[in-house]
């Protein structure tokens, strides 16, 4: 596949509005796959597969962590630090030259990293990576990966930001310091954002939250992952952080950076409840984006973890293999919301629930508005019926279609020339999720 590099059209930054990301003038849509296990897991062979497969359905960016724990290793079993001292990477070994390998082969494809150098809920939190040696870490990795041009560094890793605010904050600082042509993210807790505690600092870049893997009904499970009683609590509602984050100050674009994963269990923890399937997590993709989030990041259980023993049990109810994985249904379908994103000057578009007058509802019920100049989109997760005004449109010759994000296929309804509302009546599906689109003529 002959594809060309992102970061051969200029340098990976925040767009003129601040709400989106460019690469020199060209938007970049960021689809992204949570990859967090990948260096530990996965032999370079398996990688290469990996990103094939991922690149091919046109993800654009992958996450993963250089480190897990202090006591880390990979799948030849090197090591990454001597004694487990962050300020200690064991160079002896093969484990930063795997990474090496892995960064360099994804490069060469055409891919983003967003890389975590620690998971921060298992490395700062657990008091391993600190205010002693996090300067010393932040330096060795800067230094070493500094000169790739696809990388964006994530600070955090499903992680409260005052778990350890100040050596979040520090590394924060030293990799901007260190690699200023870096956009830099934070990973939050499930159910958080970054907006909660870095909302005014210089090294970040972009907003990420977490919009985490629990029902509307499953508030408090009395789990390590339960939150703050006090905090503001939206479910399955990610679109609320959305909105939430861009009416910050200083304003900067804002993404789910774990949305719940397909094929994992609702909840997490209980392993009589279901499972989410390739219609949630469509359902969170296009609210997000819709919302005005800058792009989605889709997660699947067994690749998270690449869970590859069935003999072993792995976390969350995981069932499939990270191979068998690979093909489940949501993960080729986030595509087509890329597609149809692209397939119009998304990035001067915004938010317009306004324009649903009639059969708009709450939670499944919601119908979800993206609209710029000469286009309207509007995902319908229920499949009723809905109207829209169509007055800011009312000079125009717009078709219409249904776009089925099961399958990316168009189907052409009629014209529409001048009408002042318009009601949609989605055909019923065995899915019965729909986005209705409207385009200039």
């Amino acid at each position: 596949m002959n594809r060309r590099a992102p970061w051969e059209n200029g340098r990976l930054a925040v767009s003129g509005n601040g709400r989106y990301l460019r690469n020199g003038s060209v938007p970049f849509f960021w689809l992204g796959d949570t990859a967090w296990l990948l260096f530990h897991q996965l032999t370079t062979e398996e990688t290469r597969n990996y990103f094939q497969n991922r690149l091919e359905k046109g993800y654009t960016i992958i996450l993963a962590d250089f480190a897990h724990g202090a006591g880390q290793k990979n799948a030849a079993g090197d090591r990454a630090f001597l004694d487990e001292d962050f300020a200690r990477p064991d160079l002896a070994g093969h484990y930063w030259d795997h990474i090496d390998e892995v960064i360099a082969m994804a490069e060469r494809m055409g891919l983003y990293m967003g890389i975590l150098p620690a998971w921060g809920s298992a490395t700062v939190q657990a008091g391993t990576l600190n205010a002693g040696n996090v300067d010393a870490y932040v330096e060795f990795v800067t230094k070493r990966y500094g000169s790739y041009n696809n990388l964006v560094w994530i600070v955090g890793g499903d992680v409260r930001g005052d778990a350890a605010e100040a050596v979040f904050n520090r590394m924060g600082e030293r990799l901007k310091e260190q690699n200023p042509d870096k956009l830099i993210g934070y990973h939050p807790f499930g159910r958080t954002s970054s907006t909660q505690w870095f909302c005014g600092k210089d090294w970040l870049d972009f907003h990420m939250f977490q919009s985490g893997h629990r029902r509307y009904d499953q508030v408090s499970l009395n789990a390590w992952d339960d939150n703050v009683p006090k905090e503001d609590w939206f479910g399955e509602d990610n679109w609320k952080y959305v909105f939430r984050d861009l009416k910050l100050e200083p304003f900067k674009p804002t993404i789910d950076g774990e949305p719940s994963y397909e094929q994992v269990l609702q909840g997490l923890h209980d392993e009589t409840q279901p499972y989410w399937q390739a219609r949630d997590v469509r359902r969170y993709a296009y609210w997000a984006v819709f919302a005005g989030a800058f792009g989605h990041t889709y997660g699947d259980n067994s690749i998270m973890q690449f869970y590859q023993d069935k003999s072993k049990k792995g976390a969350f109810g995981v069932k499939d293999t990270w191979k068998e994985a690979l093909h489940h249904p949501g993960s080729g379908q986030m595509k087509h919301m890329k597609d149809l994103m692209e397939s119009v000057d998304y990035q001067s578009g915004k938010a317009r629930d306004s324009l649903v007058i009639g059969g708009q509802g709450e939670r499944y019920e919601r119908k979800a508005v993206f609209a710029g100049k000469d286009y309207l989109f509007c995902y319908d997760y229920a499949g009723t019926p809905f109207t829209l005004d169509l007055s800011p449109y009312r000079d125009l010759t717009m078709k219409a279609y249904w776009f089925d994000p099961e399958s990316g296929i168009y189907s052409f309804i009629e014209e529409l020339s001048g009408p002042d509302e318009y009601t949609a009546k989605p055909v019923q599906k065995a899915d019965t999720d729909w986005v209705l689109v409207l385009k200039k003529s």
